[in-house]
């Protein structure tokens, strides 16, 4: 029996318009090529594996010699200085604004360019925190401007263009992820993922070069040491020297723009996390109608937040005053502020610890199945919100061993161990709870489907495959066929009912009071507090470079990880 004659009763028990698609296409289609359809056009497209090994490779060069850059400036500011660092980065930028500008103005108006969609990517939350995000990092160029043009008259003036460049960067990135982050390209896929890559690469570029001067610029050693000078001049990133401000506000505007710091790296981290999804997306083939839109409502939900305010409030008055305390000369008032610190962060593991195993409770009474199928976007969240979290891993273990191989000598080292042993347990319970609740299936009401739906339902399933199996085997034969609607008829808004059942109303409460109390913990390590600098322990037993290097490449992606759980629980929250 031929594949024809195989083909052929499968074809008769269709519908009548999934049945002339299929036959339209059955000479370019074999049925071993269905499953292939539905993940994407990888198996249909030889060229895609060329064009994502260069793409990578486009990347990873990128990344390399910025990395080769940025250690240079730092540690070597004779040979390359920030001048040097700040031009490799302008050139990227440009070449990612005209490559996106390109995008907008052609690609994407091409004829067939984007025939489908990815719901999962680009959600409005984290489009809506990326234009939020961005907007601050424009206003931190913007200081940045006000404080180098006083120096304008000794410096370099490539270190006003870069604030300025930057600030178009971000204008151009913010419209292009805005408008296009959920785009399945299927046109110019081989300039797509490179250019996708090359927007990618400098996101991440930026995001190294912000977080490596925040961390200059909060990395101070206790007096004690001998070396809280001399460590920070040594390390600054493009110090001025003899260089005197031509106007009274540079200091002004210098504080000003290091409080921005935080926000233009979340900014880069956002636009890196979409823009990779877009790549992913490239030639994929997304069935749109399996995707339920989802609303955010506070309805039924109150002690959650509100008691994660009151942390929030807690924390805000914790760390302001801790930053006024640890400025201070007098070693009780630091101690003071430690001790504080610690307390007030072991209090927010536990209450942590116990909804999240309230929440583990609740996905055990519940119900749900989990999504089956692979989506780019849930794995990116996965593997973002696991590889963040090493982070704080790192600098929890290095603290307890340091302290249990030294004794525990003071309250302020009890503290710092338990904060420490507290954290691992707290990260070990949420990132669980963040990826099962990620993997369920949302609530809202299904109703069973009629013959008329599910015929269109299957109708409109195989007629997106085998239209766009087809189109990438013949061109000629899409000009007499139309192409697939970009949402399918049985898509469906789920409205939540008037009153939420127990379980809901619980997994919600959980998930809003986790949001606010990770927003918390991002706070006050984002804006400031590093007592793995003010305690003297951890410097003393690991020696000085060993240690700033454990936290100053640890604490950036604790912080991340935090903002991330935020938008993990917020998701969880919606799909509940």
């Amino acid at each position: 029996m031929t594949a024809k004659d195989e083909e052929e009763p499968r074809i008769s028990s269709l519908p009548p318009a999934a049945r002339l698609s299929s036959v339209a296409g059955h000479r370019m289609f074999r049925p071993s090529t269905w499953s292939s359809v539905t993940g994407g056009l990888a198996s249909l497209d030889p060229a895609c594996n060329w064009s994502t090994l260069v793409s990578g490779l486009v990347a990873l060069n990128i990344l390399l010699l910025g990395c080769a850059m940025v250690s240079a400036s730092v540690f070597n500011m004779v040979s390359i200085s920030s001048t040097h660092l700040q031009i490799y980065l302008i050139a990227i930028m440009i070449l990612s604004s005209c490559w996106m500008l390109y995008y907008c103005v052609y690609t994407a108006h091409e004829h067939r360019a984007v025939l489908y969609k990815d719901g999962h990517a680009g959600p409005i939350w984290l489009r809506g925190g990326l234009i939020l995000f961005g907007l601050c990092s424009m206003v931190m160029d913007f200081f940045k401007i006000a404080y180098y043009v006083g120096y304008l008259h000794c410096d370099s003036p490539v270190k006003i263009v870069f604030p300025v460049v930057q600030a178009v960067f971000i204008v151009v990135q913010s419209y292009f992820l805005w408008h296009h982050a959920k785009d399945c390209v299927q046109v110019q896929r081989n300039i797509t993922r490179g250019g996708l890559m090359l927007t990618l690469s400098t996101n991440l570029m930026l995001w190294m070069t912000a977080v490596t001067e925040e961390s200059l610029h909060q990395t101070v050693l206790p007096p004690s040491n001998g070396s809280r000078g001399s460590h920070n001049t040594a390390m600054r990133v493009g110090a001025m020297g003899d260089c005197e401000c031509s106007h009274s506000a540079c200091g002004i505007f210098e504080q000003a723009s290091n409080y921005l710091y935080p926000f233009n790296i979340e900014y880069s981290l956002f636009a890196s996390a979409m823009t990779y999804v877009m790549w992913k997306n490239v030639g994929r083939l997304a069935d749109e109608h399996h995707h339920h839109r989802l609303r955010f409502h506070l309805r039924d939900v109150l002690l959650g937040p509100v008691s994660g305010l009151l942390v929030l409030v807690a924390g805000l008055v914790t760390f302001i005053m801790y930053k006024v305390d640890v400025q201070d000369k007098d070693p009780a008032k630091r101690e003071l502020a430690l001790r504080m610190h610690y307390i007030m962060n072991s209090v927010a593991y536990v209450l942590m610890s116990a909804a999240t195993v309230a929440g583990w409770v609740l996905f055990g009474l519940d119900r749900r199945e989990r999504v089956s199928g692979k989506n780019p976007t849930r794995s990116l969240d996965v593997g973002l919100l696991l590889g963040a979290s090493m982070g704080q891993y790192a600098i929890c273990y290095f603290t307890i061993v340091a302290v249990v191989a030294t004794g525990v000598r003071s309250e302020v080292d009890g503290l710092n161990l338990a904060s420490a042993l507290l954290a691992v347990a707290q990260l070990c319970l949420q990132n669980g709870f963040i990826v099962e609740g990620l993997h369920r299936q949302p609530y809202g009401p299904t109703p069973a489907p009629s013959a008329t739906n599910a015929t269109a339902a299957a109708a409109s399933e195989v007629y997106a495959n085998v239209h766009a199996a087809a189109r990438s085997h013949s061109d000629s034969e899409l000009v007499e066929s139309k192409p697939a609607p970009r949402t399918s008829a049985v898509s469906q808004t789920h409205h939540p009912p008037s009153h939420l059942c127990w379980k809901r109303r619980a997994l919600k409460e959980v998930c809003a009071y986790l949001m606010l109390c990770n927003i918390t913990l991002w706070i006050m390590p984002a804006f400031g507090a590093r007592p793995q600098f003010e305690n003297p322990h951890g410097h003393n037993f690991y020696q000085v470079y060993m240690w700033v290097a454990v936290v100053n490449i640890g604490l950036p992606f604790s912080i991340f990880y935090r903002m991330h759980s935020v938008a993990g629980l917020f998701e969880v929250y919606v799909i509940s």
